[in-house]
């Protein structure tokens, strides 16, 4: 007999939706989009279609979408020294990155590791300001200009970043921000010509969309990163290669919908608190990171003292329930999380992250309570009563 799944894990990919699925099987059959005969024009159109798709959702203009593999390939392709704006060449000779962010911002992208410098978070994780000002304020002009990459949500703990002021302190000195907006898209609106960066980056498996399709969203198309994959004109010359016609689909599909998950949220987000609450009703002196910052509605980073996030993860999925312990960018490995420790937490004994969606019912935060149930009565301990 198969036993029935509860998925909370929204963070590391939402579940794939209908809409989308239907829309990627279909474009499978369809042709080259850069072939100019009937069959090429209608996968162009496709395509198309999709771009106005990920505009609409990052509030852009369809010129200015680029698509990408994904936020990884997003991200290296940005996070480069050298950009052109027009036919000029553009240098950046210092990336600024929170130590926070994303495994693919704090690799550097195609910066020298020494050219590639982090500023911190507080105890509640959002982005030391002050001391990334200070940073731009030393900034040397005379080498290039400051480039600065920030998450819009962290994928841990959900904490929302003030990217609207950093935009302001990077304006001020001169540079561009680009914002990782990949768990940020289909919880919150986004809009791009509000002053919240110059770049987006966006995936299309974290808004039910499929996997192996992102992009990136520029303000305008007149300053570029230099490419990172030469080779055709794809992508109105900003990245070679075919495009992932399926993928593209399914992407645009998901961008279409994610306007109307919006008004899940504050369901969604009512469900967290429920599953937040049992965790400190079971377990005296447990944790929620970032609970004191605004967070993202369906997300919950706990830790429990004295039991490791590993035995806990192995408890949720023995009993039919898939949590993690933060980033799944780790090749299934639980560990220390640079989020926590950035934050300043111990984070030995590691954390479970909880994150939900529109489709998450009160019957699986039931199935959920009754694993810490299960945890606690099993730990021997005097849990707190439910």
């Amino acid at each position: 007999m198969t036993k029935t799944r509860t998925y909370l894990d929204y963070n590391a990919s939402a579940p794939l939706l209908a809409e989308a699925r239907a829309a990627a099987i279909a474009a499978l059959d369809g042709a080259n989009p850069s072939s100019v005969h009937s069959e090429g024009r209608a996968a162009r159109q496709i395509v198309d279609r999709a771009r106005r798709s990920v505009a609409a959702l990052a509030g852009a203009a369809a010129e200015h979408v680029t698509f990408t593999s994904g936020a990884t390939e997003a991200a290296a392709t940005l996070l480069t020294p050298d950009w052109r704006m027009g036919r000029s060449a553009l240098r950046f000779s210092k990336l600024y990155v929170c130590e926070a962010d994303h495994a693919c911002t704090l690799s550097g992208g195609r910066f020298a590791s020494g050219d590639v410098v982090r500023f911190g978070v507080d105890a509640n994780g959002v982005a030391d300001l002050a001391r990334l000002e200070s940073l731009l304020a030393g900034h040397d002009r005379d080498a290039g200009l400051p480039l600065v990459a920030v998450h819009a949500a962290n994928n841990e703990t959900g904490v929302i970043q003030p990217v609207h002021e950093i935009a302001r302190l990077v304006k001020a000195a001169g540079g561009v921000l680009i914002v990782d907006a990949v768990q940020f898209a289909g919880r919150f609106s986004l809009d791009i010509t509000n002053g919240c960066g110059d770049f987006l980056i966006l995936s299309a498996h974290k808004i039910g969309g499929p996997k192996g399709a992102g992009a990136f969203v520029g303000r305008s198309n007149l300053m570029m990163p230099a490419l990172l994959i030469p080779g055709g004109g794809q992508e109105m010359g900003h990245r070679a290669g075919t495009e992932n016609l399926s993928g593209i689909a399914g992407f645009g599909v998901a961008a279409d919908l994610a306007a109307d998950r919006l008004d899940a949220m504050d369901a969604v987000r009512t469900l967290r608190d429920r599953a937040e609450a049992a965790v400190l009703a079971r377990f005296q002196g447990a944790i929620i990171h970032g609970k004191n910052a605004a967070r993202l509605a369906n997300t919950s980073l706990f830790t429990i003292p004295g039991l490791k996030a590993e035995t806990a993860l192995i408890a949720f999925d023995l009993a039919g329930i898939a949590v993690s312990s933060g980033s799944a960018c780790s090749s299934g490995r639980v560990g220390p999380s640079h989020v926590l420790e950035a934050m300043g937490v111990d984070s030995g004994e590691g954390a479970v992250r909880l994150s939900i969606g529109p489709e998450t019912t009160e019957a699986d935060i039931g199935r959920f309570e009754a694993v810490l149930a299960d945890l606690a009565a099993r730990r021997g301990g005097r849990p707190k009563a439910a």
